[in-house]
């Protein structure tokens, strides 16, 4: 049996969705799994042990160029899948398994994909709160119960590897070392202010540990003013921008602890397995949260949270902004070796 699936656009989504990966291998032994993927969360499905093979899907967000996606499905139609789930809920999304003529398209109705899907699933948020719920529910049958406890991703990442990625980078490995992500895909209302990474940041290096900041080059600049708002020359060390995906999952797998605002390398942090500390504003851990045993997620819990916007709609942000550094300095620390 071959199946095809059509992966989410983001880096966190698509982490979230390796226990359905998991179910579809349980379910049918000798099962070939293959994924479309944009080419930016590739990296992810390549450290998954499900995945066979990466289909690389060239279209940017929300484009729908109709005859390229036709050209790349008549492609994929000589490949003999026999399946496809397609995992995000957009219209387009479902558009190239059916033009390949894959006999059973599986998903949720989604943007009215009636037809494009024909093995429907209809969303019932409250007894699938989480993400990583939805996706799994698709190895399911339509309105049957979905088994749990589900597996947690598990991203690879050998010795051998970070060995390459350090010397790539040229980087030796600290005795000690904290990964901060502070960016956050989606927006301002997601981010950790820069300040409060700095006061870590400080704090940290007074015990010991060395700093480095990962992320996209869009993350650049609120690295650089981490560094700045630090006032200690070379501390910390700001890699955002300077690393592909697979370094920065490396870089991950070797890190002592990782600090995350919610963001897609807060869920590949946790599927390596690392201590994590998950920094919470604007969204809501009961969706996406952390799927790690070594997460700590760390919330205000304010009444006006979450509000799920990209900007604080009240302007004042104290979701983050009233986060104190020392209770992320605490939960750090928390379980370390003296």
């Amino acid at each position: 049996m071959k199946a095809l699936i059509v992966a989410p656009s983001w880096i966190g989504d698509t982490v979230l969705a390796q226990p359905l990966f998991v179910r579809l291998h349980e379910r049918i032994p000798g099962l070939q799994l293959d994924a479309l993927a944009a080419r930016w969360v590739a990296p992810v499905l390549e450290r998954m042990p499900e995945i066979a093979r990466i289909v690389d899907s060239p279209f940017a967000h929300g484009e729908l160029s109709l005859k390229a996606r036709h050209r790349l499905a008549r492609q994929l139609a000589h490949a003999g899948y026999g399946q496809a789930y397609v995992l995000p809920n957009s219209l387009k999304s479902a558009l190239i398994p059916f033009f390949a003529d894959i006999p059973e398209r599986i998903g949720f109705i989604g943007e009215t994909r009636y037809g494009l899907i024909n093995r429907r699933h209809t969303l019932n948020k409250a007894l699938l709160p989480q993400m990583c719920e939805r996706f799994a529910q698709l190895a399911e049958a339509p309105g049957a119960p979905l088994p749990r406890p589900l597996p947690l991703p598990r991203l690879s990442s050998s010795s051998a590897e970070r060995g390459a990625t350090l010397a790539s980078l040229g980087l030796n490995l600290p005795a000690k070392l904290a990964v901060f992500c502070p960016g956050a895909e989606y927006g301002p209302a997601k981010r950790w202010p820069a300040r409060h990474f700095a006061t870590l940041a400080n704090a940290l290096a007074d015990r010991g540990f060395a700093v480095w900041l990962l992320g996209s080059p869009k993350d650049r600049a609120i690295g650089d003013e981490i560094v700045s708002l630090s006032g200690s020359a070379g501390l910390p060390l700001n890699l955002c921008g300077a690393t592909s995906l697979t370094q920065a999952i490396d870089l991950l797998a070797a890190a002592s602890f990782v600090v995350c605002n919610d963001s897609g390398l807060m869920h590949v942090a946790a599927a390596l397995d690392r201590p994590l500390i998950a920094v919470y504003g604007s969204s809501s851990p009961g969706f996406t949260p952390p799927l790690s045993r070594q997460a700590r997620v760390i919330s205000l819990a304010l009444e006006c949270s979450p509000c799920f916007k990209r900007e604080c709609p009240l302007g004042h942000l104290d979701c983050l902004n009233k986060l104190d550094p020392q209770r992320v300095l605490a939960a750090c620390l928390e379980g370390l070796p003296a």
